[in-house]
């Protein structure tokens, strides 16, 4: 378990972090979320001695890192993939990591065929490709066994099997117990392997939920309605506290009345339905209405 208490990190007239209290839990996979600059990864530097906070505390199963005798054998971190001997091939770099902890080779051995670095394991990670790269920074954070991992944008650069198998590596993880924090822009993924989010926006907690209720909580409930007749159905369906929204050729999306109200009304007027299903919001909508005041850094769309 990682629990922060108040924490606040400042540098010069910048604050990066402030006052952020959150928990999280063993046995889950916990997301964590933010727009760029805002403080997630100061945050993780923090969790792990690599920046003192301002103020506030933060401890890993009651300890701060630094108390840790044997720190890569308690928690594994993936901050910067790119923290590598560029010279050192992946596997003198886990074996130098190895023999700082009095780590058997033989484990060396084992994280990098977990993390399939098998047929590159004797190159240089010089020349690794971004995805290559990434592969080593798992491999370097599992390489202890800890039982708490921290994982900065993990699948940054991974092609579609790699994902697959961050997903379902991190969640194994967590199912036996383990405590798992992992970062990244990609809300599709994020939603599909973590159990519960907490959310950073300009250095404060905006959010700490579990992924459902972060979606309810910020996102509206509608009926995707398809008819041949929409025009005469949306008529009927007309009210103050409804919304009709056009979707496409004969199609809208409704909000305000549910699907056996809207199927009741199509039904008693003789309209056919060619498609009528609740649909909810999704973790993205709710990450976008969430941090739209705590967004730093904007793009211009295209008109």
């Amino acid at each position: 378990m990682i629990t922060a208490e108040g924490l606040t990190k400042r540098y010069g007239e910048k604050t990066a972090v402030s006052d952020a209290t959150f928990t999280v839990q063993t046995g889950k996979v916990t997301g964590f979320l933010g727009p760029n600059g805002a403080g997630k990864s100061t945050t993780m530097r923090m969790i792990v001695g690599l920046d003192a906070p301002t103020a506030g505390s933060v401890a890993i199963d009651g300890r701060p890192y630094r108390a840790f005798r044997s720190p890569l054998t308690e928690v594994g971190a993936l901050l910067d993939a790119k923290a590598v001997h560029t010279g050192r091939s992946a596997r003198d770099h886990l074996r130098v990591m190895a023999a700082t902890h009095g780590i058997p080779r033989r484990r060396v051995d084992e994280v990098i065929e977990l993390a399939g670095l098998t047929s590159v394991a004797n190159k240089r990670a010089g020349k690794f490709s971004l995805g290559m790269g990434q592969r080593l920074g798992i491999a370097s954070a599992l390489l202890g066994d800890p039982h708490t991992l921290i994982l900065d944008e993990p699948v940054n650069g991974l092609d579609p099997e790699g994902v697959r198998w961050v997903r379902g590596f991190v969640r194994a993880l967590a199912a036996e117990g383990r405590t798992v924090l992992l970062s990244s822009h990609l809300m599709s993924e994020m939603s599909l392997t973590a159990d519960h989010v907490i959310v950073l926006g300009r250095g404060r907690v905006l959010a700490d939920a579990p992924i459902d209720r972060l979606v309810q909580d910020w996102t509206q409930r509608g009926v995707a309605v398809a008819s041949p007749r929409l025009t005469e159905l949306a008529a009927l369906l007309s009210a103050p506290d409804v919304t009709i929204t056009p979707t496409g050729d004969g199609a809208a999306q409704v909000e305000g009345l549910g699907a056996p109200a809207i199927g009741d009304i199509a039904a008693a007027h003789g309209i056919p339905l060619h498609a009528l299903a609740e649909t909810t919001g999704s973790l993205e909508d709710a990450y976008m209405a969430l941090t739209a005041d705590a967004v730093e850094y904007t793009s211009k769309e295209l008109s």
